[in-house]
């Protein structure tokens, strides 16, 4: 049975080629969507007898004084397997629209095909997007996972590790079904390496590790992946990497990367788990903390942005005075004044090693601050 919202976009999609009125009902010859939305919702007899005959009928000028509802011009059956799911009518002269008939009818049929298997797609997606979350989460596994495993044709007895990937896009705020099967038609490692969507801008690839795998070759599919995904979808991306785990161990691998991919956002990069160092302890600290942490610290600078990026300059360029003066187009005594200022502000000294920590850290919790006060 054709739906209403498909019906809705078939006539859309029809009426780009026909410059026609156009109507689809159901097998019970009731309008479910029309050029003319007045007629939606109302019987429509021609399309009846065209349901029952499975054929095409011909509305003449004379049929529309006797028949309920109708307009002349042509009805046509709709089959999907086999089976007539609706009917689709041209009005007009039927001289004049019949010779489109037959198009129209195959092309409507194939609408109704290309969006049964996208509802397909979309729902096996969701099924291995369900089971991937239940598979990550630190629990035992279960005789109905085992099967499900099974079913989906999943192998849970090869290593795992997990991959994340943020994106971003002008155009696109979700990841696409049919983005996802491109990368996983075009980028798999091995057979059974699993892509799945993971909420907003985000998507997930558990690969399954053989003695071939090495951080190069990560590092190469992954450079490999984000130049396609820009090149062609126009997606700014960075990834997140956790390291190799048993696969009852996952969920390890997955925290792993998530605390990755928290970083290479920062950074714009790809990040291993096993690169980060003080990083590992940052992200430990709690939001309260990090927040009471900033307004200890930085607060009275942060609306100065004139003296906020000339101490994330000095950071970034490891407190060289020459290249942060010369990044930041200023005289090297303008950058002594300054830091000076910042140290009468925050009352932590930039020259000073232990000062100059507190206020890296501040600016690495910096972002957890602002989204506060938004």
């Amino acid at each position: 049975m054709l739906q209403s919202l498909l019906a809705k976009n078939i006539i859309l999609e029809v009426k780009k080629c026909l410059n026609e009125d156009l109507i689809i009902t159901d097998v019970n010859g009731i309008i479910i969507a029309s050029t003319n939305e007045s007629r939606i919702g109302s019987f429509h007899e021609g399309a009846l007898i065209c349901s029952h005959k499975q054929t095409k009928i011909i509305i003449t000028n004379k049929d529309q004084k006797i028949l309920k509802g109708v307009k002349s011009g042509i009805n046509l059956p709709v089959f999907f397997k086999q089976q007539i799911i609706g009917v689709i009518g041209i009005t007009g002269d039927p001289s004049n629209v019949s010779p489109y008939g037959e198009i129209i009818q195959k092309m409507t049929e194939l609408l109704v095909k290309e969006s049964y298997y996208s509802e397909q797609l979309e729902r096996e997606a969701r099924t291995l997007e369900a089971f991937v979350f239940d598979w990550v989460q630190p629990k035992e596994w279960s005789e109905t996972f085992q099967n499900q495993a099974e079913l989906l044709n999943i192998d849970l007895h090869t290593d795992r590790q997990v991959i994340i990937c943020h994106y971003l896009s002008s155009t696109k705020d979700l990841m696409q079904t049919n983005i996802l099967q491109d990368i996983q038609q075009t980028f798999k490692m091995t057979a059974n390496d699993i892509f799945v969507r993971w909420g907003n801008q985000h998507f997930v690839l558990l690969h399954a590790t053989n003695k071939k795998d090495n951080k190069g070759r990560i590092l190469h599919f992954l450079e490999q992946l984000q130049t396609y995904l820009q090149e062609k979808y126009a997606l700014s991306t960075t990834f997140g990497i956790g390291q190799t785990s048993f696969p009852h161990h996952v969920f390890q691998s997955f925290k792993q990367a998530e605390r990755a991919l928290i970083v290479a956002q920062k950074t714009n990069s790809i990040i291993f788990d096993d690169q980060l160092l003080l990083e590992m302890c940052l992200q430990d600290i709690k939001k309260e903390t990090r927040i009471e942490f900033v307004n200890r610290t930085i607060k009275n600078i942060i609306k100065d942005a004139e003296l906020l990026s000339t101490l994330q300059t000095f950071l970034s360029e490891n407190q060289s005075f020459k290249r942060t003066a010369q990044k930041l187009h200023i005289h090297i005594n303008t950058l002594h004044y300054r830091l000076k200022r910042i140290e009468e502000l925050t009352k932590l000294n930039p020259k000073d090693l232990q000062n100059l920590t507190t206020l890296y850290l501040a600016i690495q919790f910096l972002d957890d601050y602002l989204k506060n006060v938004k």
